[in-house]
C-alpha cells in the first residue's frame, strides 16, 4: 500500500497570466502525483466555490494534510469523502473547490503511478468503464463572448470532425480546417490574433457571419460540411449581458430551431440561460433528435442538477468540468448518471488553463464521446490533443480485450 505522506502546494500561472493552485501529493514509497486547477471566464452561478486568494488556498491544503496522512492513496472515494467532510459546506466554500480538486486529482495521479498503470487505465477502473474509447474533438476555431475581444456574442464557434473515425484522423481533419481558416481570414482582411482558447478572434459582423466563414474554411480545406465536418456552437447564454435583438433576432427558441435547420450543427451548448428549465425542455423536444443539446452552466457537473435535468428532459448531453464540482468522485458520479440516462458526454477544459493533460486521460478513461479543449494555437490546448495522440498510440500497440 502506498500511503499519503506529504502535500506541497504552490501558486502557478494559468494561460491568462493569473495565479492558480498546484498541489503535489507524495506517498511514503516516493510516489508523487501533481495536479493544477484551471478557471473559467464565463462561470455558471451553480458552480462550486473557487477560493481566489492563493495564499489562503495554500494554507487550506496544509489544513487537509492531517486528515490525509496515512491514507491509502488508491482509495479515491474515501479520500474525497474526507475532503468533503473537512470542508463541510454544500458548495466547497470553506476550503475552496480549487483546493479540494487539486488534492483529489493529485491523489488519482499518484495512485495510478503507484499501481504502475497509465492514468486513463486507472480512471477506467475508478469509473467502472467497460471499454476505453477515444473522444471526438470539439475544436473551438473562432473565439467570441468572454473569450476574446472579437465582439461576437456567441462564445465559441467549433469545427467538429464527424464522429466514427480514428482520433488521429479527426485531429488531422481539424488541423486542415484550422490552417484553411487562417488563410480565409487573411483573404477577408481579418486579423488572425487568437483568443483565450486558441481560436481566432476576427471582427465579424454577426454570429451568422462567423458560421459562414467557418463553412468557407471547411470547403477551402477540401472537406464537406455536414458529412465530414460539423459545426458546434457554445452560446454561453448566461454570460451574454442582455439577450438583445442583435444576439437573438427571433424568439430564442425559434432562432435556435432555425440555426439548426440552416446549418450543419452537431452540438449546441448553453443556448438558454442556466435556470430556464422550461425553455430547455421545450428546445430539447424541438431539436433533440437532430443535435447534441449540451448543458454546461445548466448542470455545472453537479449530479443533483443533472438529475433534475434528466427528470425534466431538458438536454441530451452534459459538459463535464471537474473544477465545477470539486472532487474526482463527484465528477465520476455525474458521468455515471449521464451514462445511465443515455446522455452523451463531453469532457471540457476552462478558458484559463494550465499545461495539465488530466482531462485527456479522463475522457478516454470514462469513454466520453467528446472532448473540448480549444483551438490549435496555444500550448496549453495542444498539450491535451497531443496527449490523446499518445494514448491512441498506446491503445493501438496494446489493444484491450
Amino acid at each position: 500500500m502506498a500511503a499519503i505522506k506529504e502535500l506541497r502546494a504552490r501558486k502557478i500561472l494559468d494561460s491568462r497570466g493569473d495565479w492558480t493552485l498546484e498541489v503535489d501529493l507524495i506517498c511514503d514509497d516516493g510516489t508523487m502525483g501533481r495536479a493544477s486547477v484551471p478557471s473559467g471566464a464565463s462561470t455558471g452561478r451553480h458552480e462550486a466555490h473557487k477560493l481566489e486568494d492563493m495564499d489562503k488556498s495554500i494554507a487550506n491544503v496544509n489544513v487537509l494534510l492531517s486528515s490525509l496522512v496515512g491514507q491509502d492513496v488508491t482509495n479515491q472515494q474515501q479520500i474525497d469523502l474526507l475532503l468533503l467532510n473537512t470542508d463541510g459546506s454544500e458548495d466547497k466554500s470553506n476550503l475552496g473547490a480549487n483546493v479540494t480538486l487539486a488534492v483529489s486529482l493529485a491523489t488519482c495521479e499518484a495512485a495510478a503511478i503507484s499501481q504502475k498503470m497509465p492514468l486513463y487505465r486507472w480512471i477506467q477502473k475508478l469509473s467502472g468503464t467497460e471499454k476505453l474509447s477515444m473522444p471526438t474533438p470539439m475544436l473551438n476555431f473562432i473565439n467570441g463572448g468572454k473569450h476574446s475581444d472579437s465582439g461576437l456574442p456567441f462564445q465559441e464557434f467549433m469545427a467538429i470532425p464527424v464522429p466514427g473515425h480514428p482520433y488521429h484522423e479527426q485531429i488531422a481533419t481539424g488541423q486542415r480546417v484550422f490552417q484553411a481558416l487562417k488563410q480565409t481570414l487573411i483573404k477577408l482582411g481579418q486579423r488572425t490574433a487568437v483568443g483565450d482558447e486558441g481560436g481566432f478572434a476576427p471582427k465579424l459582423a454577426s454570429n451568422e457571419e462567423a458560421i459562414e466563414v467557418l463553412l468557407q474554411a471547411i470547403k477551402a480545406a477540401g472537406l464537406q460540411a455536414g458529412s465530414e465536418v460539423a459545426i458546434g456552437l457554445d452560446i454561453a447564454a448566461s454570460a451574454i449581458p442582455d439577450l438583445a435583438p442583435v444576439t437573438y433576432p427571433l424568439r430564442p427558441h425559434d432562432y435556435f430551431v432555425k440555426l439548426v435547420t440552416d446549418y450543419p450543427i452537431l452540438i449546441l451548448e448553453d443556448p438558454l440561460p442556466e435556470d430556464d428549465w422550461d425553455g430547455w425542455t421545450q428546445l430539447e423536444s424541438a431539436i433533440g433528435q437532430r443535435v447534441h443539446l449540451l448543458g454546461d452552466d445548466l448542470f455545472t457537473t453537479n449530479p443533483r442538477r443533472l438529475q433534475e435535468g434528466i427528470q425534466r428532459k431538458s438536454a441530451n448531453s452534459v459538459l463535464i468540468k471537474p473544477d465545477q464540482i470539486g472532487t474526482l468522485t463527484e465528477t465520476l458520479q455525474t458521468i455515471a448518471l449521464a451514462k445511465q440516462s443515455g446522455m452523451s458526454i463531453a469532457i471540457s477544459h476552462r478558458s484559463g488553463e494550465t499545461e495539465s493533460t488530466f482531462i485527456a486521460d479522463l475522457a478516454v478513461g470514462t469513454a466520453a464521446q467528446f472532448i473540448k479543449t480549444g483551438g490549435l494555437s496555444r500550448g496549453e490546448r495542444v498539450a491535451k490533443y497531443n496527449q490523446l495522440l499518445r494514448i491512441e498510440s498506446e491503445l493501438a500497440s496494446a489493444p484491450q480485450a
